[in-house]
């Protein structure tokens, strides 16, 4: 590395000055407070046994840039090779002949602030160093989303027939070869010239289906059998850790679905639909065009535009129960609250009367006879457009601009880091954009 940021007597001023006063980049730089954000993480200069090529901070701005520029991995690693500006930003910069040739460097940087970042203090310090500039902090927004991973579409026979390649293409051959033990006989060949055929069926009856499954799940017990009594013989050798937590999940959804498969209209709790992702459950969200979904679900309080993540679950859970830790929250994070605004699923008993005896004014619909007085009407039919407007508008900004209509990382670490910092990147920019407004005001009024 050639230079690190930011010392005035730097050989490279000039184009400081210019990173900061002039690219949309260096202005976002500034309304980061990076000096409390190093201090969460470790003085540690290496990743995963690597030198590292950025500071502590750059870390941190590496995954801002991710979500500021919407690319691939590989593609921000080539931008940030030539340039000069993302460089600056993350803190570096790379003399001429200098590359990052670690093609996973952007993964590594993930999986590191996964393992060693606590994002409730990355969360709070970042609200910190905006508290002065955010609207009405006594007005608090709140509402549900489900944020996505990248998963194929589950379905009961793909998941049988995933389960079966992994045993019978992966692990079984594997361990036969290195063991040099015979391969055991079975029907995979015939099933897979079954299965390509069901795939390209346009229309799938249930008929079809169902054959599909019980010869899946005859195959997949066999090979669940055959693959314990190898592991028995060569007394898991060459058998990854990981190998064996993918085990487990197969032996999970062959009693999962062989249940289903016994009882149609049962009721499976902590069903799998992804063996490589077991963590993953379906959440039913009821909407038209999409019932169930599939991945992250997440309770949002938003404050004067700003969004905060006040929980974060891969199980479905019900949003009304986290109104009175939302305002707790809300008080200890920013101050005061006297206004709450919420759809339709929150007004329960309980919220109402926690709210009336806190002295908070609501967005709810009256209950019983008679009708609010015209001063409530409008306070309440501003709360109704903020909450409809300002707060869903910023979950499909998020998700079509900042990298989180699909979490594409691989682990449950990494998709929550991915999450957090694709919420925190869209405040940025909003900071960012406020600061600049004021800005041009104030020369308006020079002028």
């Amino acid at each position: 590395m050639q230079y690190t940021l930011f010392s005035l007597e730097s050989p490279t001023f000039h184009k400081l000055y210019l990173f900061k006063n002039t690219t949309i980049l260096g202005k976002i730089h500034q309304t980061i407070d990076w000096d409390s954000l190093e201090k969460l993480l470790p003085k540690k200069t290496t990743i995963v046994g690597a030198p590292s090529w950025l500071p502590t901070k750059g870390l941190f701005a590496l995954m801002f840039l991710k979500h500021y520029t919407g690319l691939s991995d590989e593609k921000l690693l080539e931008c940030f090779h030539t340039n000069w500006a993302m460089q600056m930003f993350c803190g570096t910069l790379l003399s001429d002949n200098e590359r990052i040739k670690d093609n996973a460097f952007v993964s590594r940087v993930r999986s590191y602030l996964g393992d060693h970042l606590d994002l409730n203090l990355f969360q709070s310090v970042m609200i910190n160093s905006w508290k002065s500039e955010i609207p009405d902090k006594n007005v608090l927004l709140m509402d549900a989303t489900c944020y996505e991973v990248y998963l194929r579409i589950p379905t009961d026979v793909k998941l049988l027939w995933e389960s079966c390649t992994w045993l019978w293409e992966k692990q079984i051959p594997a361990l036969c070869t290195s063991n040099k033990i015979k391969l055991p006989r079975s029907k995979y060949k015939d099933q897979k010239i079954k299965q390509l055929t069901y795939s390209k069926l346009r229309k799938k009856i249930h008929r079809k289906t169902y054959s599909r499954k019980r010869s899946l799940l005859k195959l997949l017990n066999k090979g669940i059998l055959t693959l314990n009594e190898l592991l028995e013989k060569v007394k898991s050798k060459g058998f990854s850790e990981k190998d064996s937590e993918v085990f487990q999940t197969i032996k999970v959804v062959y009693e999962q679905q062989k249940h289903l498969f016994e009882v149609p209209k049962a009721k499976v709790s902590d069903r799998i639909v992804s063996i490589y992702k077991p963590y993953i459950r379906p959440i039913v969200r009821g909407k038209e065009n999409k019932p169930v979904e599939y991945g992250i679900k997440v309770h949002i309080n938003q404050v004067g535009g700003i969004n905060i993540i006040e929980h974060a679950s891969y199980n479905a859970f019900n949003e009304c129960k986290r109104l009175k830790e939302s305002v707790v929250r809300h008080k200890k994070m920013i101050g005061e609250c006297s206004h709450v605004a919420a759809d339709g699923i929150y007004p329960t008993n309980e919220n109402r009367t926690f709210l009336r005896e806190e002295g908070i004014q609501h967005n709810f619909c009256r209950k019983g006879r008679g009708k609010d007085d015209k001063e409530t009407k409008q306070m309440k039919g501003i709360l109704n457009k903020e909450r409809s407007t300002r707060l869903e508008g910023s979950f499909g900004t998020e998700k079509e601009h900042y990298l989180l209509r699909r979490i594409k990382a691989r682990s449950q670490k990494t998709e929550i880091i991915w999450l957090y910092f694709g919420v925190y990147t869209a405040n940025t920019v909003r900071i960012s954009n406020r600061r600049q407004e004021k800005s041009q005001q104030a020369q308006k009024i020079a002028a």
